[in-house]
């Protein structure tokens, strides 16, 4: 079948292995908290990704990633979910490096060769969360900084190596405060996980409580921005939110297009049925690709971070039309018989609950239109 030779091709040339080896587990134990998911996505070289290929990383496309991502969404929306997160942070740290003076391509270098995973500790599973408000407390010392916070739901949270935190410092050129990115050591004393996800939805992707209580983290940790509290994005957060959109919108496309498969491989389903299922989930990733492919040229663009909220909340729409159909199509007896229809139905649901929230930004975006600047909450 060629529905999703592509992603899957494109999948297998990135990280070659790995969707042989989420083929061979059961769907069931890809969705469960202990998933085997992370394990094997770090096996196959997963974290190094976006990691460009001069630092030993794999340098992968914004099309190639995204149908990466779709790829791995369509075996287990879980980890697709979770190490979108992980590539969040690592598109942040690129954008950084292309720009900063600092040691940041280290840090690169060593998610490449040691495989490193980074849990996001921006906002999460709330989707009237502000992106841009840092919810950790902190206190510059001559050693670095001093942090404390809670973080939940945070993906990746019992596999991280490193948690991303936005901090507030002084600015040492004058009065105020600036943005910064603070990557915190898992294994501190001062970070501790416990339990907060209790759904069945996406149980794999690890997201629970994150604790950080007065943990040092050192200078060579910490990455400033020029952004202040409230102010409009700065190119390298226009850029890293660019890979967000992308790559959480391509997850669930994926997700999504694991019940149109089932439908594909229906007999009971028409040949109009189908193409109708079809066509809405192609269209929809297409217009995703397009955003990708854009990405190349446009990374630093108001207008392509406005163009991939469009698309982002034209897909959650594509979403709700598919799946449903998909599911009445395969019939209750399937539905009865198969946990994995009912939980793909439910795990779709996920990428309404990411920020920023269609109905927070409908102000904002229809501002933008009218000649407003862009602001994100």
């Amino acid at each position: 079948m060629r529905f999703l030779e592509t992603d899957r091709g494109v999948l297998q040339r990135s990280l070659p292995g790995l969707d042989e080896a989420l083929t061979a587990i059961p769907p069931g134990d890809l969705e469960r908290r202990g998933s085997p998911g992370t394990a094997v996505f770090r096996e196959a070289g997963g974290p190094g990704l976006l990691v460009p290929a001069d630092l030993g990383g794999i340098g992968a496309s914004p099309l190639e990633a995204v149908r990466v991502q779709r790829a791995i969404g369509s075996r287990s929306p879980s980890l697709a979910v979770a190490t979108t997160m992980h590539h969040f942070s690592v598109a942040s740290l690129v954008a950084v490096s292309e720009t900063n003076t600092g040691m940041d391509w280290m840090l690169l270098q060593a998610i490449a060769a040691d495989s490193l995973l980074l849990a996001s500790g921006f906002a999460e599973g709330r989707p009237d969360g502000q992106i841009l408000k840092p919810t950790m407390t902190a206190t510059p010392t001559p050693d670095g900084v001093r942090l404390s916070g809670v973080k939940k739901p945070c993906s990746l949270s019992r596999s991280m190596d490193l948690l991303t935190a936005s901090v507030m410092l002084p600015r040492p050129d004058g009065p105020g405060e600036q943005l910064a990115v603070a990557l915190i050591p898992a294994k501190d004393d001062g970070v501790s996980v416990s339990s907060f996800w209790s759904s069945f939805a996406l149980a794999g992707a690890e997201s629970d409580q994150v604790t950080i209580d007065d943990v040092l983290v050192p200078s060579d940790l910490v990455v400033t921005t020029s952004v202040s509290e409230g102010e409009q994005l700065d190119d390298i957060q226009n850029a890293a939110f660019l890979w967000f959109e992308l790559l959480i919108t391509g997850s669930y496309v994926g997700a999504a297009s694991a019940l149109v498969e089932l439908a594909l491989g229906s007999d009971r389903v028409s040949e109009s049925d189908r193409l109708r299922l079809v066509v809405t989930l192609e269209g929809a990733m297409a217009s995703v690709e397009n955003i990708a492919r854009r990405m190349t040229d446009e990374l630093n663009s108001r207008q392509l971070l406005v163009d991939a909220l469009l698309v982002r909340y034209a897909v959650q729409d594509a979403i709700a039309a598919a799946v449903p159909r998909a599911v009445e199509l395969l019939g209750g007896m399937n539905f009865i018989t198969s946990d994995r229809i009912g939980y793909l139905a439910a795990a779709v649901n996920g990428l309404g609950f990411h920020p920023p929230a269609r109905a927070k930004m409908a102000g904002p975006l229809l501002g933008y239109f009218a000649g407003n600047p862009l602001a994100i909450a």
